[in-house]
C-alpha cells in the first residue's frame, strides 16, 4: 500500500471520522487507490450487521433510521449510516435530507453518517455503496444502516446488499395487490408499518399478514415479521430492533448468513469484473479490434455474436 492509503486506513480503524470520509470519497470517485483500500479492509469483511431500509417516498425512512440509530446507540453499538439520495437529472446534485433529520447524532463519535448520491444509478442504491459498507465495517461499526432512495416497483437491489431488509409501509400507500406488484414480499425480512396512528393502519397490517399467509415456506424458513411503529413519536422502535435481532439469530443458526454473504460477494465481484471489461472495451472502441469487427458486422460479413466472441478473445 502507498503510505497515504495506509495512514488513512490506520486512522479510520482508530475511529477518525475524517479518515473514514476520505476513504469513502476515494470509493465514490473510483480512485486508482481503490484496490489498495479494498485490500486493506478485506480482513474485516462480515464483521458488521448490515440492515437495509427501503420503501416508497414519504413512508418515513429517514425518521425511522434516525430513531433506530438512537436505539442502537442506547444498546452500546457503534452505528454507520449510508443514506442514498436521488441525484438531480439536471444538476447531478442531491438534497441530503438525512443530514437535516439526523443532526442530533452529528456530534456522537459512535455514529458515522454519510449521504451518497445515486449519480444516475438505478435500483435505489449508489454504485459505490457495497465498497462504502466495507469501509464502515473496517472502521469498526457494529451495525450499518443503508437507507435507499424512495423506490418504486422494481428497485430492490438493497436485498442483495443487506443481511436484513426492512420494508417500510404507511397507511394509504396502496392495497395488498400493490404490495405484491412491488415485489416487496420477496425481499422483506421485516415489514414496518410506520405512521400506525393513522386511519387504515389496521387494514394495511391485515393485508400484509394475509399475503404472507399465502406464501409457501419450508420448515424452518424465515417468516417475515410485521411490526407497527410511529417513528416520529419513537413508538415501536424497540420492537423493530427486536425483529432485526431475531432475524440475525435465525440467519446465524440456519447458516443463511454465510450463504447470503457469499452470494452477495459473487454479485459484487461480477459487477467489478463487468465494469473492468466495459472500461477495456471502451479503450478499444476507436482501436483496430473493435472498429474492424464492427465494420465486418455492418457489411454483413460477420454476425454480432461471432464478433463478440472474437472481441473477448482479444481481451
Amino acid at each position: 500500500m502507498t503510505r497515504s492509503v495506509a495512514s488513512l486506513v490506520a486512522r479510520a480503524r482508530a475511529g477518525d471520522a475524517r479518515s473514514v470520509a476520505r476513504l469513502i470519497s476515494l470509493v465514490e470517485d473510483g480512485s486508482p487507490a481503490l484496490g489498495e483500500v479494498a485490500a486493506a479492509f478485506a480482513p474485516f469483511a462480515g464483521q458488521a450487521q448490515v440492515v437495509g431500509l427501503t420503501g416508497a417516498p414519504g413512508v418515513g425512512k429517514s425518521t425511522t433510521t434516525n430513531e433506530l440509530v438512537r436505539a442502537l446507540r442506547a444498546a452500546g453499538r457503534r452505528v454507520g449510516v449510508l443514506a442514498v439520495d436521488p441525484a438531480s437529472p439536471f444538476s447531478g446534485g442531491a438534497i441530503l435530507g438525512d443530514r437535516i433529520r439526523m443532526q442530533e447524532h452529528a456530534g456522537d463519535p459512535g455514529v458515522y453518517i454519510r449521504s451518497m448520491s445515486t449519480r444516475g444509478q438505478l435500483g435505489g442504491l449508489a454504485a459505490a455503496t457495497p465498497q462504502a459498507v466495507r469501509v464502515l465495517e473496517g472502521a469498526g461499526c457494529d451495525v450499518i444502516l443503508v437507507e435507499t432512495v424512495g423506490v418504486g416497483q422494481a428497485e430492490v437491489e438493497i436485498a442483495q446488499l443487506a443481511d436484513t431488509t426492512l420494508v417500510l409501509l404507511a397507511p394509504g400507500m396502496g392495497d395488498a395487490i400493490q404490495a405484491v406488484k412491488a415485489g416487496i414480499l420477496e425481499i422483506a425480512d421485516v415489514f414496518v408499518i410506520n405512521k400506525a396512528d393513522r386511519p387504515g393502519a389496521d387494514h394495511t397490517y391485515r393485508d400484509i399478514q394475509g399475503m404472507l399467509a399465502l406464501g409457501e415456506r419450508a420448515p424452518g424458513e424465515w417468516r417475515p415479521q410485521v411490526v407497527r411503529a410511529v417513528a416520529v413519536r419513537r413508538e415501536g422502535i424497540d420492537e423493530v430492533v427486536a425483529a432485526i435481532d431475531k432475524h440475525r439469530h435465525w440467519l446465524t443458526d440456519s447458516g443463511a448468513l454465510r450463504t447470503g454473504r457469499e452470494q452477495r460477494a459473487a454479485v459484487e465481484v461480477e459487477a467489478i469484473a463487468l465494469g473492468t471489461l466495459r472500461a477495456r472495451m471502451g479503450s478499444l472502441r476507436d482501436g483496430t479490434p473493435l472498429s474492424a469487427l464492427a465494420a465486418r458486422v455492418a457489411r454483413g460479413e460477420l454476425d454480432p455474436y461471432a464478433a463478440a466472441e472474437e472481441l473477448l478473445k482479444t481481451l
